[in-house]
């Protein structure tokens, strides 16, 4: 069986991410999607919070081939752990290249038997960063077309608080 891992903070899942996911549970056996605790970025959304979300925007793609996992640490010791053979990385824009560039790098160094498949975000979602999602939010825009109903729910009620 072949599985791989799509990992981030996901803070909140966009379209971008649920486009990668369901892209890349049709070209894998099992796909886990791996929200990573995460405490340099400071995410909005709590750990329990990002997993709740994700696992309701995953279970509408009927696929069940998809699991939602936290993890904390190397993400190649967590992805050996879970007999996983290749990493999944969103390309958005040539910026993030270098970046994923260098972590692919680095993972191979740690553990090389585990692949890095860069997927490009479709050209619709190709501008789509959790981030800006956020600041759009923030500042009392419509964040619809960027997120599902109910992570704008969500984003709203945390943003209100």
């Amino acid at each position: 069986m072949k599985i791989a891992i799509y990992p981030g903070t996901f803070d909140p899942i966009t379209f971008g991410h649920i486009d990668i996911i369901r892209r890349a549970s049709e070209l894998f056996d099992y796909l886990i999607v791996a929200v990573a605790k995460d405490n340099y970025k400071n995410p909005l959304f709590t750990l329990d919070e990002r997993i709740k979300l994700i696992a309701n925007e995953t279970a509408k793609l009927n696929n069940k081939n998809i699991s939602v996992e936290k993890f904390e640490g190397l993400l190649v010791e967590f992805a050996c752990k879970k007999g996983c053979c290749a990493i999944i990385r969103g390309l958005r824009a040539v910026s993030d290249f270098e970046f994923e560039f260098q972590m692919f790098g680095m993972n191979s160094r740690l553990d090389p038997t585990i692949q890095t498949i860069f997927l490009p975000a479709s050209e619709s979602n190709h501008f789509i960063a959790s981030r800006l999602v956020k600041e759009v939010a923030r500042l009392g825009g419509d964040v619809s077309s960027f997120v599902s109903t109910n992570v704008r729910k969500a984003l709203l009620q945390k943003l209100t608080k």
